[in-house]
């Protein structure tokens, strides 16, 4: 009997259901600035690319030990080999991660470049900040010419090593590829805009541009004795990577919005140092840069090139003048044998694929 109560209003509760189901349709179905799903996909032939070529590039890849291969023209994948899924950590590309979010509030006039750490009330352990360390200002600390030699939380090795003595350089006038610099800059960020950087990598650019694999749980703070800076340790899939490098390859837009601002993607890819003076490969804001006209170039049959590398393993490039973004992963979180030329070797078989370099 009470089954039969419940059936005496079809109608009605198809109805109800129903329209639940349209309402939560219409809640969370995706717009157009929230794209989901895969990347579009075309053979490499559509887009000037040898297939043969790559499936080479990607048996040199496992040879040397790599374990995800990509790369996109104008957004379109054509080449995709291994876990493109997996949450890799990222190391040092976190740098243009958050280079990415000051665009967003250097242009909201959240963040003042030009304001000093004694402005913001920057320091650190003792030994503390002097007082010409602290005229220092944020666009020093993006482009890595801080001048402040503070010990720093992930610094490798090869950094303590050649980091320079404290009061060497004066603010502005030297490169050194600093994680002071880094992760002081991490500090400002959360301090100015009142956010946490992952929370809101997430909320600005992840999302919007639709990245598959990345979640904050997977993102973690790295603190050490030596400096109340803590580095910001992302990891990130091969195909998230390559959405981001998209990004930037279309000039800060994705399906019609401007997520990151295009003057900002010009300014943090201009040269402002050399970071390789024989090769010509110079550093902006948090990115590597190649210039035409240099011997870098020269092998990209003379274009401008911009990239970040992770324990020189790693790889995110982008090549404007070619659409292309190329990805390069490594499980570098356990035993790995950093294959050294290699790595630049493989770079150049997916890049020299492309059958019209012209």
């Amino acid at each position: 009997m009470k089954l039969q109560k419940r059936n005496c209003r079809p109608t009605f509760v198809l109805l109800t259901i129903l329209c639940f189901i349209l309402c939560w349709k219409c809640e969370n179905s995706p717009t157009e600035n929230e794209p989901t799903g895969d990347l579009p996909q075309v053979n490499p032939e559509q887009v000037d690319f040898d297939s043969k070529k790559l499936e080479a590039a990607a048996d040199f890849g496992e040879q040397i030990g790599y374990t995800a291969l990509m790369a996109a023209y104008d957004g379109q994948v054509f080449f995709s080999w291994g876990n493109i899924t997996y949450n890799y950590k990222v190391h040092s590309i976190r740098k243009p991660f958050l280079c990415s979010l000051y665009g967003i509030y250097v242009k909201s006039g959240d963040i003042d470049l030009d304001a000093t750490m004694e402005d913001l009330g920057i320091d650190d352990l003792p030994p503390s900040l002097t007082e010409t360390e602290k005229q220092a200002t944020v666009r020093h600390l993006l482009q890595s010419r801080s001048g402040i030699y503070h010990e720093a939380a992930a610094e490798a090795p090869v950094m303590k090593e050649l980091r320079p003595e404290r009061g060497s350089h004066l603010p502005g006038t030297f490169y050194y590829y600093n994680n002071w610099d880094f992760n002081a800059a991490g500090t400002i960020f959360e301090q100015e805009t009142h956010t946490r950087i992952f929370e809101e990598f997430d909320l600005r650019i992840a999302g919007p541009i639709g990245m598959q694999d990345f979640d904050t749980d997977n993102c973690y703070y790295q603190y050490e004795s030596v400096s109340m800076h803590p580095a910001y340790s992302f990891r990130m899939s091969a195909r998230d990577m390559l959405r981001f490098g998209i990004l930037y390859q279309k000039n800060g837009r994705w399906n019609g919005k401007q997520i990151v601002p295009q003057n900002w993607i010009t300014e943090s890819t201009t040269a402002y140092s050399y970071v390789d003076t024989s090769l010509g490969i110079g550093y902006g804001y948090m990115w590597n840069v190649i210039k035409k006209d240099t011997p870098a170039a020269q092998m990209i049959d003379n274009h401008c090139v911009f990239f970040h590398t992770g324990i020189g393993v790693h790889l995110l490039m982008i090549i404007p003048d070619f659409k292309l973004v190329l990805v390069m992963r490594m499980d570098t979180e356990g035993d790995f044998t950093d294959p050294g030329d290699d790595s630049q070797l493989l770079s150049m078989m997916i890049i020299n694929a492309r059958t019209d370099m012209h």
